[in-house]
């Protein structure tokens, strides 16, 4: 009986640390276990990969970058970041995080955004810009996209859209512009995170535009009889 609690006791004592050492490892910071907890992996300084390579191309096409497309994520790149953060008003850390991977067309097509959203962003984009070329008209809806991810603007598309004195388009006879099948398939493509405004929070045709103000923004791009700007 002594050799069986002696045993027993030993058992025990082995379990309970092979039990204390799983514990330590599951918790240790960093660990694979954490994967419950674990945060969305941001291209960043350092880090290495496809979608760094998208970055770069993207910043290149843009002008902010004049390096070499290698997919490493290094201090040029990171400059290049911040430069482009910087010009669309969204926190400059250098850091490729979903709100600037959307900003460059780059996000995620689980977008997260309803069918009336894509049907009002449409309505818009045959408002604003049905006279311009497809690659105008998804850069409108870029913008109004990039506005809902932008925190001086409404959080949702429609808040954006109707979003007092944002689009005049929403007040006259152009307003009763039924979308069509080309509207809407710019709504979608700008929704799957096509950005031909390279970011832009703003756009006007410099033909027309009234307001002074608008024409001292910084330019990012144009595209038909639009000016897109940051």
């Amino acid at each position: 009986m002594k050799a069986i609690r002696t045993a027993v006791r030993k058992t025990t004592a082995v379990l309970s640390i092979v039990s204390l050492c799983f514990f330590s490892v599951s918790s240790a910071p960093g660990s694979a276990y954490q994967a419950d907890d674990a945060q969305p992996v941001l291209s960043k300084l350092g880090s290495t990969g496809e979608e760094v390579r998208q970055i770069q191309s993207k910043l290149k096409s843009l002008g902010y970058y004049s390096g070499s497309v290698d997919g490493i994520y290094g201090t040029r790149t990171q400059s290049a970041v911040k430069a482009f953060q910087k010009s669309c008003g969204i926190t400059a850390d250098g850091v490729a995080g979903p709100t600037t991977l959307l900003y460059l067309g780059l996000s995620s097509s689980s977008s997260g955004y309803s069918s009336s959203d894509e049907w009002l962003l449409a309505k818009l984009i045959a408002a604003e810009a049905r006279g311009e070329s497809y690659k105008g008209q998804v850069a409108v809806g870029a913008v109004v996209l990039n506005r809902v991810a932008h925190p001086s603007f409404p959080d949702s598309v429609s808040g954006v859209i109707y979003q007092k004195g944002a689009f005049s388009c929403v007040n006259d006879s152009n307003w009763n512009v039924s979308p069509n099948a080309t509207s809407r398939s710019a709504a979608r493509d700008a929704i799957n995170g096509w950005d031909p405004s390279g970011g832009a929070i703003y756009y006007y045709n410099p033909r027309t535009a009234t307001s002074q103000w608008i024409r001292t923004r910084p330019v990012i791009c144009t595209i038909g009889n639009h000016v897109f700007c940051s």
